[in-house]
């Protein structure tokens, strides 16, 4: 095993981990914000990859093409949200009926399973080729960096209005928030409208750098936006406090998770074993909390004393 092998990986790593990061500030709004799993992500990434390379075969701008797969992006959480609240099918299953019919939509949109898209034909954001010996203004790492800083004040000042009280308080507790009279199904709806944008954006972006759309691109994406997640809160929930800092934290965890991921590989690891990798590192820090309150927190004692 070459070190300088993983070393000169280390570039293309932390790219991918910041456009994953995207997605898992995404999946952070549904699982942490809104207490919801939903699994249309899986669908909707490969949705936004789709829509940005087939608007950008069209001969569209770049910056329109990625605005158009966000907004396919939030017309699928708009699919799933009216599944959840005017059907009233439950979240988890409405988000596997959305990424089942994305699977179609998806094939139809490309026309095959597969679109390759040549940086050296389209003006591409991003690219794994625009890593080293790029300039600055081209560099993937900088750009996503910097798009990453936009999307995280513009939630910062989103989720401070009156409308993303409004979501986070009916995340926290959907009864008192009805009672308070807020309309918590349309708040169901707008977040995981947002959620899939900043999926299908995310989605836009890695289609780009990796040169190409595929139907199984999104599969397992829910898993990593997950691992993303809960890496990023283990890691630096103690330091982040504020809310913009935790959305850092995030996409933070998407670099942590994608350069274990690399090591893993560097370090030989049968590549067909990855995903289930990838599951049980979010199976062990999800049940970390609860085993450390269950089995390593001394319960309180009631001294039982009266009290004048």
């Amino acid at each position: 095993m070459n070190i300088m092998s993983l070393v000169n990986a280390i570039p293309g790593t932390v790219a991918q981990g910041l456009i994953w990061g995207i997605m898992a500030i995404g999946v952070y709004i549904t699982f942490r914000i809104l207490d919801i799993a939903d699994l249309t992500v899986d669908g909707t990434l490969c949705t936004g990859g789709a829509v940005c390379i087939m608007m950008l075969m069209a001969g569209n701008n770049i910056w329109v093409s990625m605005l158009a797969a966000a907004g396919a992006g939030m017309l699928a959480g708009l699919v799933t949200g009216i599944f959840h609240t005017f059907m009233g099918i439950p979240a988890i299953l409405a988000g596997i009926l959305t990424q089942l019919s994305l699977y179609s939509v998806n094939l139809k949109i490309m026309g095959k399973s597969n679109q390759p898209v040549n940086v050296d034909k389209y003006p591409l954001l991003v690219s794994l080729r625009h890593i080293k010996n790029v300039p600055l203004y081209k560099n993937s790492i900088l750009i996503v960096a910097i798009l990453i800083a936009v999307l995280i004040a513009v939630l910062y000042w989103f989720f401070g209005t009156e409308l993303g009280c409004g979501i986070r308080a009916t995340g926290c507790n959907a009864n008192m928030s009805r009672a308070q009279g807020i309309n918590t199904d349309l708040n169901k709806v707008i977040g995981l409208m947002l959620s899939n944008a900043l999926v299908a954006f995310s989605g836009a972006l890695l289609a780009q750098f990796q040169g190409f759309a595929d139907i199984n691109m999104g599969r397992g994406a829910i898993v990593i936006g997950l691992a993303a997640v809960i890496i990023g809160e283990a890691v630096f929930g103690k330091i982040f406090r504020n809310f913009a800092l935790r959305l850092l934290a995030v996409a933070l965890g998407g670099i942590l998770y994608y350069l274990v991921y690399q090591t893993v590989i560097w370090l030989g690891l049968d590549t067909d074993l990855l995903k289930m990798l990838s599951a049980l590192v979010v199976a062990v820090f999800l049940a970390v909390p609860h085993l450390k309150s269950k089995y390593f927190t001394k319960p309180e004692v009631n001294g039982g004393g009266k009290h004048a």
